[in-house]
């Protein structure tokens, strides 16, 4: 096996530019989504282009006992990772005196829950390797709410914590850790709004930052990065 890198949420969106990136660098990557269609599609594209290898698990991330199941099957594998890429995620507009309730349940489950259960099942094997990396993929609603982010926002918000928890706790070790806040990607969130293509950055350009962070020395590491498009936030 080459290197491994693990990506949850990984087969669209900025996920999928990170599996590519990751690929392009030589690591196998094991990816996790809901659909067994597009993550079989992901394989036999990155196989096809890069020659590595993807290791493939449908999983409902909101779900405790499937995002288990997952960090179990990452383990099984031949080698610790020496990338984890918490990138699972769902958007859900509203605001949070007229949103459902499930709003907030939902979103803290599949923002959050997922990052920590999988931090905590993969990351004691990471310290012991002499390098390794977790990237939180959060948002810029994680330091700056906006109109209609309601429980989006909090979920990210909560999300830079786990970040700067995880941070401290692993000082120590070779694990960085780094928070990764884009702005506006041109992703399916942002399906049907009239808008052009130049006004969003792409997925493409949060997974050069990702690939930024982790080739810094050891003796560095990038705890936060903001990307917004050129002109601003939307």
């Amino acid at each position: 096996m080459e290197k491994l890198a693990v990506v949850s949420g990984g087969s669209r969106g900025i996920g999928k530019a990170i599996v590519r990136k990751l690929a392009e660098n030589g690591f196998d990557v094991a990816v996790c989504g809901r659909v067994a269609d597009t993550l079989a599609a992901l394989k036999f594209e990155i196989n096809e282009d890069f020659g590595t290898n993807i290791y493939e698990f449908v999983a409902d991330v909101s779900q405790k006992s499937e995002i288990k199941a997952f960090g179990e099957f990452v383990l099984n594998l031949d080698s610790p990772p020496t990338i984890l890429v918490n990138n699972a995620g769902v958007f859900m507009p509203g605001k949070i005196l007229e949103e459902p309730d499930e709003n907030l349940e939902n979103m803290l489950s599949t923002n959050l829950m997922s990052a920590y259960y999988l931090s905590k099942a993969l990351v004691p094997a990471m310290k012991n390797l002499p390098i390794a990396h977790v990237f939180n993929i959060s948002s810029i609603a994680g330091i700056e709410a906006y109109p209609s982010s309601g429980s989006y926002s909090i979920s990210k918000f909560a999300m830079m914590g786990l970040g700067k928890s995880l941070r401290e706790e692993l000082k120590t070790s070779h694990v960085r850790v780094t928070s990764i806040l884009p702005g506006a990607t041109l992703t399916d969130s942002w399906a049907g709004v009239d808008l052009p293509e130049s006004r969003f950055m792409s997925g493409k350009d949060i997974a050069e930052a990702l690939w930024a962070a982790f080739s810094l020395s050891p003796n560095a590491t990038l705890e936060e990065i903001i990307l917004r498009p050129q002109p601003g936030d939307i």
